[in-house]
């Protein structure tokens, strides 16, 4: 028997557990990617970043692709919140998508950061000093 591609194991994934689009599970792996490549780490390692490295790479992997539409899209896949990527990470380790260490937990996930710090204020005006406006003599 062949081993199931990726795409088929996001399809069996999805059929136990439809809360996020496959889109998702395809963002997430394209993440992990960028983050084994961001610290020089080859894709062939099966658990090499910890949790927060790859929620750093997740946020930086969704601001270089969506840019300010990166929570909009997130949303769209229902995806909210960083223990939503671990619910995806865990997902994809439960149908040998991806590896897991003993130190491994959901919990690491609800460490991270919020959406809006990580996804809208990077987006946001920066505050500066606002001159009051000059008197006009009429």
């Amino acid at each position: 028997m062949q081993p199931l591609t990726f795409e088929q194991s996001v399809k069996k994934i999805i059929a136990a557990d439809p809360r996020f689009d496959a889109e998702a599970y395809f963002f997430v792996r394209e993440a992990l990617d960028f983050t084994r490549r961001a610290s020089g780490r080859p894709r062939n390692q099966v658990r090499d970043v910890s949790t927060s490295e790859l929620l750093d790479g997740l946020r930086r992997y969704a601001l270089e692709t969506y840019g300010p539409m990166a929570v909009t899209v997130l949303a769209e896949w229902g995806v909210h919140r960083c223990e939503d990527f671990g619910e995806i990470v865990f997902n994809m380790i439960a149908h040998h998508c991806e590896g897991k260490s003993d130190t491994d937990s959901r919990d690491h996930f609800k460490s991270g950061y919020t959406f809006d710090d990580a996804f809208r204020k990077p987006f946001l005006p920066s505050p500066r000093a606002v001159a009051p406006p000059k008197a006009v003599e009429v």
